[in-house]
């Protein structure tokens, strides 16, 4: 054996694989490249419309492999941050936060693609059935606890929290948050890391910033003010056919059921 590959399973596999693993001999590029078209031919065929992958940036050698040989393009950085939570513990009231329900799915999707920045939508967008409970969690390499933040008046959800782990040492900390309300981060730290308590007392918490949203950036400033170390920096690439085209575009000139515009005829907007 040369090498393996493992794809993520995936709740609507016709939209968007993730590979997992890819595991091959020292400097064997070409063998891992063969490993890699393969599936992608495979899951194409079977009509999946993208197949993600996350590298980290210390491996330049993998990403030029994925780019170069085997069609993916770079889109998006992800970072996680191992917490360092304040010695003066925030105080939190319970009945803001609860455990998610499967009924909480289609509210929580509609949150995570608002986040999207908008030319990501199309890529990185996902549906309720992202975020139910899978029905057999035992086959899960990992266990996955979730909650939500409410509003305490409207009862409407502000924000989602998934919490992680494979080891029952590590647990990686990921918040979808509605772009309405302003969310108070330490706040949903400090509520994760007593759930993680309960069952671990020597947890190391980390958690997740995203590029492609529009809380990214702000917390990774505020995660840099508060001197969290950034752990791991990962590289997403996409073989989608589909190309982001983040600033607009104009033509001096084009047709349209053989009429002609100049630049005030064209359409602005940004495009997929």
């Amino acid at each position: 054996m040369k090498g393996l590959i493992t794809i993520a399973p995936s709740r609507c596999p016709l939209k968007q694989m993730e590979i997992q693993k890819l595991l091959f001999e020292e400097n064997c590029y070409e063998d891992a490249g063969e490993l890699i078209q393969f599936v992608v031919s495979k899951y194409k065929a079977m009509g999946t419309a993208s197949i993600i992958v996350r590298i980290n940036d210390f491996l330049p050698e993998l990403v030029k492999l994925f780019v170069s040989k085997c069609g993916f393009s770079q889109i998006s950085y992800e970072k996680l941050w191992k917490v360092k939570l304040n010695s003066s513990y925030k105080e939190f009231d319970n009945k803001v936060f609860r455990e998610f329900r499967n009924s909480d799915a289609p509210v929580v999707a509609n949150l995570y693609n608002e986040e999207l920045l908008p030319h990501f939508r199309p890529l990185l967008g996902k549906d309720s059935k992202d975020f139910k409970d899978i029905l057999f969690p035992g086959l899960s390499y990992f266990c996955e606890y979730k909650y939500v933040y409410i509003d305490k008046k409207s009862k409407n959800i502000k924000a989602f929290i998934s919490v992680k782990t494979s080891d029952n040492k590590n647990y990686m900390i990921d918040i979808i948050q509605s772009t309405w309300d302003d969310i108070d981060i330490e706040l949903i730290l400090n509520y994760a890391n007593s759930k993680i308590q309960k069952r671990s007392k020597n947890a190391d918490l980390f958690v997740k910033t995203k590029k492609y949203t529009q809380s990214g950036e702000k917390y990774e400033k505020e995660f840099i003010d508060n001197k969290f170390e950034c752990v791991q920096n990962q590289i997403i690439l996409t073989n989608s056919s589909a190309k982001i085209i983040k600033n607009s575009e104009r033509s001096k000139k084009f047709t349209v059921l053989n009429q002609f515009y100049g630049r005030i005829g064209a359409v602005n907007r940004n495009s997929l």
